[in-house]
């Protein structure tokens, strides 16, 4: 299932996307963690130090390899320079599966060990000061997005995705790729601001929502929470020692952790797990073709010389069907 930790900048999604990722870890799931903010922080927070999260390769920097390996043998696809972000799969299009191995993992993921297992840590790459005047940062985060639509992915296994700040996620449809988006909230009046930018562009493509309050110290911030975002407030996290010595750079093992902390993270892992039952693998295509066609118009068609239109198979469906990954066959 697919995961989306989203929020202001300093609301501590960084901080809870690398716990439930420790915590899924614990309970034996198969992870990938993708650090696309463009503070990139992901990787300190399980643990890396400066020198193993600066080393980590950068998907942006493997995008021409990204975009080979996944167009395959897809006739549709004249090559992969004609290939944008949102290019959706089809017959003949190579897929992903999280247990697997494969080029674009070999290239753009490190295996990070936690105290109980562990995971593949992916990272889109900082915005840097080359970067300045002259690129998007979405433009990195098209790798994640490319990746996404040809992923399949099943019960146990987890793509955790610790997303840009605020409301930059709606630069692409990529807040449409999660099975749940778990909105990390401070009790107060900016804290809740994302939410309703969030709840109000999410609307209308069914993306489920839930807000997880933090830094809440009492029952008064849990009841302005709950005034203010009703009943999509899922829970609410306090102040744990744990997490303070981990950001002094001294964690203690993760089964310390506070009892209530991690009782919270098993309601997370509940609630991704009740939503990714209800997971409709055709609208989730469908939107995954609703985001293309509207690219390719926007600036696609423009930026490749190509009508990306003709990209699209409109017979193929990405569901259970293609859990094998390898080359999609027809649906």
């Amino acid at each position: 299932m697919k995961i989306a930790f989203v929020g202001k900048g300093g609301s501590g999604k960084t901080t809870l996307s690398s716990l439930f990722i420790r915590h899924l870890a614990a309970n034996e799931a198969h992870v990938i963690a993708v650090d696309a903010d463009i503070n990139q922080h992901l990787g300190a927070a399980l643990g890396l130090d400066d020198a193993e999260a600066a080393a980590l390769p950068a998907m942006g920097a493997h995008l021409p390899l990204i975009k080979d390996y996944l167009r395959g043998s897809n006739p549709r696809i004249a090559s992969a320079e004609t290939m944008i972000k949102t290019t959706p799969p089809g017959e003949g299009s190579r897929l992903l599966r999280v247990r697997e191995d494969n080029p674009i993992f070999d290239a753009c993921a490190r295996t990070v060990r936690l105290d109980d297992g562990d995971i593949r840590l992916m990272a889109t790459g900082p915005f840097t000061e080359s970067d300045l005047g002259v690129a998007c940062y979405h433009s990195k985060v098209g790798a994640v997005e490319l990746c996404l639509n040809h992923l399949v992915d099943g019960p146990e296994e987890y793509v955790v995705v610790d997303m840009t700040a605020g409301s930059d996620s709606f630069a692409s449809g990529m807040f449409t790729r999660f099975d749940m988006t778990f909105l990390v909230a401070e009790p107060t009046r900016k804290g809740v601001s994302v939410y309703r930018q969030y709840k109000e562009y999410a609307r209308d493509f069914g993306v489920a929502l839930k807000v997880v309050g933090n830094k809440v110290q009492g029952p008064d911030d849990l009841e302005f929470l709950r005034a203010e975002v009703g009943d999509d407030l899922l829970i609410g996290v306090g102040h744990s020692d744990w997490v303070r010595s981990m950001e002094k750079g001294r964690p203690s093992r993760f089964e310390l952790l506070e009892a209530d902390n991690r009782m919270a993270l098993q309601t997370l892992q509940d609630t991704a797990e009740d939503s990714y039952e209800l997971r409709d693998w055709e609208r989730y295509t469908r939107q995954m073709v609703h985001f293309h066609l509207k690219n390719a118009e926007s600036w696609g068609n423009e930026k490749t010389g190509a009508d990306l239109a003709a990209q699209v198979d409109p017979a193929f469906v990405l569901d259970e069907r293609h859990a094998g990954a390898g080359i999609a066959a027809p649906a």
